[in-house]
């Protein structure tokens, strides 16, 4: 009796160790039985446990979740499962990240998953528009970014929000398997190139640009680099890709040492869909000009890139501090986080001694107004503009304006979806904004 009480508890403990997914509504089955708690939304309607509105699509389930999104509701109101003893206690890595929901819906608007431990600490949601209405879709959510974050440790919650925005009707909406796994479409990529520096060539010495004549580099991957490396076009422009990274040596060893004692910035554009953390190492051979020979010195610096977006790093070589010379480069090093998995898009490699660059690419959720548009948006710009392009998410060019006037965009010739807006201002700022056409 006594063995047979330890194997239960062994076994019950198992149980809330491990995520129970997938979670598909089907009896005998995940989330059928579960406690689901509305919250935000006026009275909180209950999730219900419903037949599928149209099961000839492609999810053929028989039953799915019910979510009644109210007019009144607060644009964040959403359901969750009871902490612990419905989706279990579970760590968030690198095997479960990806996380997959099919929705329902009647409109276009964001869906949102967030994760929750027992004391509250959460992922924060993530938010993804569905892209048709009255037909089910998939959406695929990418965590990898806060795997290994305090927060993402002890996960007892699943929390959804079906229709994270404002709403000026009562919307039904329905959605069904929710899986956790690392089976998901590629990584995103650029729609886009890095924007164009804008140093006269007497400033720069450039290792890798289209707009520069290069100094000779003798590997973009040194043999001992964890990582892989792929050479890419991004609308013609070469561009460095690093997928699975853990890190990669660029070297410029023997006839090819840099001397970068006239610089004063180490200056490139970085792109990446998952890496929370980008490092940036300078190695000095010294003067006997080789590895380990007693003189060696280095330095290494930490940044936080924006995700999903062209980022500038201009870095004052003062701020290498530990580099004991500048006269004898050897050897540029990336890495970051996540540890092996980290992907990023690298250009416009270079040094330069400019006072100041002009080129600049920001991400802002506050540029275009309304969001979503229905028929015009306005540019929320105080500086001149003297291009506007509009992209599609597969990085078609949809519209390209220039001229006078460009601070009112009429898009209403456009389809309904999630569109890219670049703006480029007259003093060579690059400004982008994802928007959603009603």
């Amino acid at each position: 009796m006594r063995h047979s009480l330890l194997l239960f508890l062994l076994l019950n403990n198992f149980l809330f160790l491990a995520q129970n997914t997938p979670v598909t509504f089907e009896a005998g089955e995940f989330g059928m039985n579960w406690t689901w708690t509305t919250f935000e939304n006026v009275d909180n309607p209950p999730l219900e446990i419903v037949d599928n509105p149209n099961p000839s699509g492609m999810n053929s389930s028989n039953k799915v979740a019910k979510f009644t999104a109210l007019q009144a509701g607060m644009p964040y109101a959403g359901v969750e499962c009871a902490h612990t003893i419905d989706v279990g206690t579970f760590t968030l890595n690198t095997t479960n990240c990806i996380v997959k929901i099919m929705v329902y819906k009647p409109i276009i608007s964001n869906v949102g998953i967030k994760f929750s431990t027992a004391s509250g600490a959460s992922t924060g949601e993530l938010l993804i528009p569905n892209t048709v209405i009255n037909q089910w879709e998939e959406l695929t959510f990418d965590f990898t970014s806060i795997v290994g974050v305090p927060t993402s440790s002890g996960i007892d919650q699943i929390i959804v929000f079906p229709d994270f925005q404002a709403r000026s009707a009562t919307n039904i909406c329905y959605f069904d398997n929710i899986t956790l796994g690392v089976q998901g479409p590629p990584l995103a990529t650029p729609l886009t190139p890095a924007p164009v520096p804008t140093f006269q060539a007497n400033q720069v010495l450039s290792l890798f640009s289209n707009s520069y004549n290069n100094v000779p580099v003798n590997t973009w991957q040194a043999a001992w680099s964890q990582g892989n490396l792929s050479e890419i076009q991004i609308q013609g422009n070469d561009t460095k890709k690093y997928s699975g990274l853990n890190f990669v040596g660029i070297e410029t060893t023997g006839s090819n040492l840099l001397d970068i004692s006239n610089m004063t910035h180490l200056y490139m554009h970085i792109w990446t869909p998952n890496m929370t953390e980008f490092r940036v190492k300078l190695v000095d051979f010294g003067n006997d000009l080789s590895y380990a020979g007693g003189d060696d010195s280095e330095h290494e610096l930490s940044f936080t890139p924006t995700l999903e977006n062209w980022v500038n790093l201009d870095i004052p070589l003062s701020n290498f501090t530990n580099l004991g010379a500048t006269q004898h480069i050897a050897q540029l090093i990336l890495s970051g986080n996540p540890t092996g998995s980290g992907v990023v898009y690298v250009d416009n490699v270079l040094f330069h001694n400019a006072t100041s660059s002009v080129d600049e690419l920001m991400l802002t959720n506050h540029l275009i107004s309304p969001n979503p548009v229905q028929n015009e948006f306005s540019i929320e710009l105080t500086e001149a503009i003297s291009s506007v392009q509009i992209f599609a998410l597969t990085g078609e060019l949809i519209m390209n304006e220039s001229g006078v006037n460009l601070h009112k965009v009429d898009v209403s010739m456009l389809s309904k979806g999630v569109y890219l807006c670049q703006i480029t201002t007259n003093k060579g700022k690059i400004v982008q904004q994802k928007w959603m056409k009603e």
